[in-house]
């Protein structure tokens, strides 16, 4: 470890620590929070929750035109953010639109709140 980045002594808060310990979030839910952050930090992926940020649904083509790049890629990155419960789909005859869900609106909001500054 460097230095600096741990206690030269002991100093443990007992009441403290276990305050925070009882209020820590569970495995099962660690592991979603976790799957989702991941499914949100790929570069392209990030870029397709953007683009369903700023509109109620949207078809895979109109999505894939949008990011410059293929249908097909669009729709692998569209099925690893539905399989993380961050959009979900619907079929309109030939067509399969595609809209943020409630949790992935408020975890991209939370991850890209800095992103929104730079894009205006």
């Amino acid at each position: 470890m460097p230095p600096g980045d741990d206690c030269d002594l002991l100093c443990l808060d007992l009441p403290k620590a276990e305050a925070l310990r009882r209020r820590r979030p569970g495995q099962g839910l660690l592991g979603q929070i976790a799957a989702r952050a991941k499914a949100l930090s790929d570069p392209t992926r990030l870029l397709i929750a953007l683009v369903l940020q700023d509109t109620d649904e949207a078809c895979v083509c109109d999505v894939a035109w949008t990011v410059e790049r293929s249908d097909k890629l669009v729709s692998h990155h569209l099925q690893a953010l539905r399989s993380a419960g961050l959009v979900r789909s619907r079929r309109d005859g030939k067509m399969v639109m595609y809209e943020l869900t409630d949790d992935g609106r408020l975890l991209l909001e939370a991850f890209a709140s800095r992103t929104q500054a730079i894009r205006t």
